[in-house]
């Protein structure tokens, strides 16, 4: 008589047909984008391209997820629970706004005798998309509140 095995049945997973294709498929994408890279070399400058990457990479890890997760335990903390879903989603959404918008602030594509080259106020513009962002998370606590209170 066998006793039954105290280990969880392992169960292997193969990937089909779909895996594979795609993954053939990303990597004659990333191979064409490296050709590319490297044959226009000039323009794409290779160099400065792998220590944006490598930075950015040691940036997100090192600093903004950490303090990614440090500030969503605090608001987690902080606000009511039934706030919390609408403060964190707008603060999702006023993050991304932010980083989408960063280059548009800082002007990085500004062409000095260009004038149609960012031709607007970024950082107004930003300010407003963040408040409108803000002040709709606002009426949605209200709302809520009002619906609670009747």
């Amino acid at each position: 008589m066998s006793l039954p095995s105290s280990a969880p049945e392992e169960t292997r997973h193969r990937p089909g047909a779909g895996f594979w294709i795609s993954a053939v498929v990303g990597w004659a994408v990333i191979g064409y984008g490296l050709r590319g890279l490297f044959q226009h070399h000039v323009d794409t400058r290779p160099a400065n391209l792998a220590k944006f990457f490598i930075g950015g990479a040691l940036l997100h890890d090192l600093i903004v997820a950490p303090l990614l997760l440090v500030v969503g335990v605090l608001v987690s903390r902080a606000t009511p629970e039934r706030v919390r879903g609408v403060v964190q989603a707008a603060l999702i959404i006023s993050g991304s706004l932010m980083l989408f918008s960063y280059p548009l602030v800082r002007g990085y594509a500004h062409a000095l005798h260009n004038p149609t080259s960012l031709p607007h106020n970024y950082a107004a513009n930003l300010a407003i998309a963040v408040g409108v962002v803000w002040g709709l998370a606002g009426l949605v606590i209200v709302v809520r509140a009002l619906r609670r209170a009747h």
